[in-house]
């Protein structure tokens, strides 16, 4: 397709290395952000900019702040003796629409993959153990996305985290096996997430 501006085709390059944007759609998108004014275009960009340069990755959980520390790790009320491990922010805010889960969380930031060359060493597991560890952590609930990556992912933690006195738990398979986590209806999600099973290995 030929391109009638060197910036226009930059833009679009830009924007196709987000993921799920094709090159139609990434020109698409460009030409739509063309149409509008400057300052509304200096809105969008500033926002993007500050998305970047005015969050943090929390401390604790990993989860995307405003301040070093989230809201959720910062709550008093929230029962810390619970971490729930989600693949990420997306799967966070999944489980808190269901309004059934008050303890804490772990970001893995992904899961194995070896297809894709993603192994626990490209994952946020060493900070999981590392809580894990603590005697006043009484369950670790699996939330990761019943796939063959998110099972794998499973079966690592558990061999990681397992410890005496230490509950680990998974999702019932309310959520359908082979999809994501952050698009379960809010009913399964809590469902799920109040009838969870203790995670054992199968041999």
């Amino acid at each position: 397709m030929e391109i009638p501006s060197k910036y226009l085709e930059k833009a679009a390059e830009q924007i196709a290395t987000l993921p799920g944007i094709g090159k139609r759609t990434a020109l698409r998108l460009a030409l739509e952000l063309h149409r509008r004014n400057a300052d509304e275009l200096r809105v969008f960009v500033e926002a993007l900019v500050e998305l970047k340069t005015k969050t943090h990755v929390c401390a604790i959980c990993s989860n995307i702040s405003d301040d070093p520390k989230c809201s959720i790790c910062s709550d008093e009320k929230r029962n810390n003796s619970l971490i729930c491990v989600v693949e990420d922010v997306r799967d966070i805010m999944a489980i808190e629409n269901t309004r059934s889960y008050k303890g804490s969380y772990h970001v893995l930031g992904g899961v194995i993959s070896p297809m894709d060359g993603i192994g626990p060493s490209d994952l946020n597991i060493d900070r999981l153990v590392e809580r894990s560890l603590n005697p006043e952590i009484k369950e670790i609930i699996f939330a990761v996305s019943p796939t063959m990556e998110g099972d794998t992912t499973n079966f690592y933690l558990f061999k990681r985290v397992n410890r005496p006195g230490l509950l680990i738990t998974a999702l019932t398979r309310g959520v359908s096996v082979g999809s994501e986590l952050q698009f379960a209806d809010e009913l399964t999600l809590s469902r799920s997430m109040e009838q969870r099973q203790e995670f054992k290995l199968a041999f």
